[in-house]
């Protein structure tokens, strides 16, 4: 009995320090490390940690997460009786940017050991996801990163099926990305924050905090992050950093004089993913030219002002997501901005930056810059922060309809992003819908992580379609609506449409020969006006009258044979919900 009480006393006693602090942040750690700290962590500190396998990787790696609270609160279930507020952070979802693994590892021992935030972790439970992208960490070496300092040896960018985790949130084609949103969709964080390094130029600025809500989402969470977002920088400043509310990258490559931009991307990234389910999305960006140890402890001086001002400020937090969802449930958005740019209306912005030069290469002809971080300079660049939007979805009052060809790998989708939705149990001749064709369909000619993207025009119109038993209904009822509507309004750029999941019904399968078409042409000319006077006036366009094929094309669409369903997208709308729906999933 001697030998398991000693070693129960040793794994309590155990210091946790990991590797990076055991080098003085010269080193992280492998893999191995997080599965041991994983397991070491709530021997230490039993009934307040939990560590928990929320998936595998493609090579079999377990992917982990460990959850904190000093009361116990430590399963979804009981964070939502308690109406606790949850803040998960993850490191490494770009494995060679792995500040946050180590952060997160330092701040949470001495959050439980009572010498950070005392009682913060009674009123807040921390989800912490040490590795997001396992495989592409342990894909280990001292050249993965070449424009970081620190540490000697990292993982790599991408998993190891070569996707890019922060492209993916919305059509989570990674295992592990859908393993990861699904323990996001579970736990329902109010603040999901995202731990990168930076890549690009040289400056003193050593942090980027990007938060959505704060310039667009529901109002009373956007004021409310506005206010968190300044009381974090002016924390962050009290301790010697240089924060900044957009990513430094400049609008022109390598060219400072072109100044910055606060902008608003797709969710296909972390932070606006998670602004699309109306809640906070953070993006954490620290400087890559920063030594690592100032690295780490600038990720772990913001996770600890985001923690200490969610714990403060957790029931007004809660009580503006909780309208913001009372608000969607009820069918009370009606529309969402699927793309958001930047006007040209700018101010001047006072950027923390060095001496430099600029000329063209003799040896690639490209600019090429040249810091001198001996000598820091405030330059005075344009900063376009206005933003305007580009593209609107009007929502239908009722949903979304997947005929059944589609609607297994589409239910998938849905179930992963936590979306509700219903089947039709019964055959629906013909109903009222309404449907996009596309006037215009351009194929990507290269691929993006693995896709062939299209991208279309067209409009929503009304005609008749059967709906056979088995099609999706997907309310627009819900709290992720945004999101919904990203993956489904075949004009946003994220949606499931523009990453090419649908590129074969724009794709013409059948033809026409041209000699059967030929006679078929000379009859229609002569026996319907309205198609002579059709053809007269396209006959105006030298664009038109010039290209053979386009003229051809003009009398095949018009011909029986004619595929009705080319260029149809297989998506249709309703503003009510059809009849023979099976229960709510």
């Amino acid at each position: 009995m001697l030998l398991p009480a000693l070693l129960a006393l040793t794994l309590h006693q155990a210091p946790l320090t990991t590797v990076a602090e055991q080098s003085g942040w010269a080193r992280t750690g492998r893999y191995a490390e997080v599965e041991s700290l994983c397991r070491a962590f709530p021997q230490r500190y039993p009934g307040k940690v939990r560590c928990d396998t929320f998936g595998t990787t493609p090579e079999g790696r377990p992917m982990l997460a460990l959850v904190a609270s000093a009361d116990g609160t430590l399963t979804p279930a009981a964070a939502s009786k308690k109406g606790r507020p949850v803040v998960l952070f993850q490191g490494g979802i770009h494995s060679g940017e792995i500040d946050g693994k180590d952060a997160g590892f330092w701040l949470l021992r001495d959050l439980l050991d009572g010498k950070a935030l005392p009682g913060v972790l009674k009123q807040v439970t921390a989800v912490f996801v040490p590795v997001f992208n396992v495989d592409g960490h342990e894909r280990f070496g001292p050249n993965n990163r070449p424009n970081q300092v620190g540490p000697e040896q990292m993982g790599w960018r991408v998993t190891g099926q070569n996707l890019n985790l922060n492209r993916d949130y919305v059509k989570a084609d990674a295992p592990e990305m859908v393993a990861l949103l699904k323990l996001l969709h579970s736990w329902d964080p109010l603040f999901y924050v995202d731990l990168h390094v930076t890549d690009g130029a040289k400056f003193e600025h050593d942090v980027s905090v990007q938060m959505e809500p704060q310039v667009v989402g529901p109002e009373a969470m956007r004021t409310l992050g506005v206010k968190l977002r300044e009381e974090l920088f002016t924390e962050l400043e009290g301790k010697g950093h240089l924060p900044l509310p957009f990513y430094p990258s400049f609008r022109e490559n390598d060219d400072p004089t072109s100044g910055v931009t606060y902008g608003v991307s797709p969710p296909r990234f972390s932070h606006q993913y998670w602004a699309a389910n109306r809640r906070y999305g953070v993006l954490v960006e620290t400087h890559s030219w920063k030594p690592y140890a100032h690295r780490v402890a600038t990720t772990r001086h913001v996770l600890e002002g985001l923690l200490r001002l969610t714990a403060r400020d957790n029931q007004a937090l809660l009580s503006a997501v909780k309208a913001a969802d009372s608000e969607a449930t009820s069918g009370k958005v009606r529309e969402v901005v699927l793309t958001w740019d930047n006007t040209e209306k700018h101010r001047p912005f006072a950027f923390r930056g060095y001496a430099y030069e600029r000329s063209p290469s003799e040896l690639t002809t490209l600019p090429w810059i040249r810091y001198d971080d001996t000598k820091p300079q405030v330059w005075t660049i344009p900063y376009y922060e206005e933003l305007r939007p580009v593209l609107t979805a009007a929502l239908p009052a009722g949903g979304y309809l997947i005929p059944p060809a589609h609607a297994g790998w589409v239910a998938e989708k849905l179930t992963t992003h936590g979306l509700r939705f219903q089947r039709i149990g019964q055959d629906l001749p013909s109903t009222t819908v309404e449907v996009f064709r596309a006037t215009e369909a351009k194929f990507r000619p290269s691929s993006v992580e693995g896709h062939q993207a299209l991208s279309v025009m067209g409009s929503w119109k009304k005609e008749p379609q059967p709906l056979p038993r088995g099609t999706i209904y997907v309310p627009i009822a819900q709290t992720n609506v945004p999101l919904l509507a990203h993956l489904l309004e075949p004009l946003g750029p994220d949606s499931l449409l523009a990453w090419g999941f649908f590129n074969n019904h724009f794709e013409q399968k059948e033809y026409v020969e041209e000699y059967v078409l030929e006679p078929f042409a000379r009859e229609l000319l002569a026996k319907n006006p309205a198609v002579k006077a059709a053809w007269e006036e396209k006959l105006k366009d030298p664009e038109f009258t010039k290209n053979p094929r386009a003229r051809l094309r003009f009398f095949y669409e018009r011909h029986p044979a004619y595929d009705s369903r080319f260029n149809l997208y297989p998506v249709f709308r309703t503003d009510s919900a059809p009849a023979g729906l099976s229960p709510v999933r």
